[in-house]
């Protein structure tokens, strides 16, 4: 017969043995949680950078502090907390998209407007110019540089065809931030020319978003 002295200590072995073998059977579970959050993070990474980046980070930093209780062993915190982890990275993909349809409505709308009121405003500074020109306004002219005028209403229409052509290749966010400097040019020219300033176009995001397809 073992001594008590000998049954306590079995007693603690084999506790021992018990935990250990419950820590290993849930170490591979939670390896395996983390896999899926760390490759749901990287396949949504690039378009949530963008448009998301605030999201992507949160769930970066729970990320880490899942892999750093992973190393200590603390596999039943990392059970626990892994599961919400989990539901927001694979949530990162369809918000990014999401914020993504948001700016590039936003961008057409914009350039909608921009390339309406544009054509319009280059025809008007155009007959303001060709008004001023004629010798029987020369008094109307007076004090105004009508050469410059010229000049800046070219460099501007340059700058529209490059508008235009960026929004033909798809590139909507380059295509918005010509038109809004040629809008911006053509005003300055107006306020030098003396006309009534035109109707304000819309502003479109400083947010990045992706390219579309031009209009017809």
């Amino acid at each position: 017969m073992l001594p008590l002295r000998a049954y306590g200590r079995y007693a603690l072995i084999s506790a021992a043995a018990v935990m250990l073998a419950a820590c290993a059977g849930d170490r591979e579970p939670a390896q395996k949680m983390i896999g899926e959050i760390d490759a749901a993070v990287t396949a949504a990474s690039a378009d949530a950078s963008k448009y998301v980046p605030d999201r992507l980070i949160d769930v970066q930093t729970k990320l880490d502090d899942l892999k750093s209780a992973l190393n200590r062993q603390d596999y039943k915190a990392v059970l626990a907390a892994a599961p919400a982890v989990l539901s927001e990275a694979q949530g990162l993909a369809g918000a990014a998209a999401a914020k993504k349809a948001e700016l590039t409505k936003d961008l057409n709308d914009a350039w909608n407007s921009l390339s309406g009121a544009v054509p319009e405003e280059v025809s008007a500074v155009q007959s303001r110019i060709d008004q001023l020109s004629q010798k029987k306004n020369r008094k109307l002219a007076a004090g105004i540089d009508l050469d410059a005028a010229k000049s800046g209403l070219s460099d501007a229409t340059a700058l529209w065809s490059k508008a235009r052509g960026a929004f033909g290749n798809g590139n909507i966010e380059e295509a918005v931030s010509a038109a809004k400097e040629v809008k911006a040019r053509l005003d300055t020219l107006e306020a030098g020319l003396k006309m009534a300033p035109a109707a304000p176009a819309s502003t479109p995001p400083s947010t990045p978003a992706a390219s579309t397809a031009p209009a017809a």
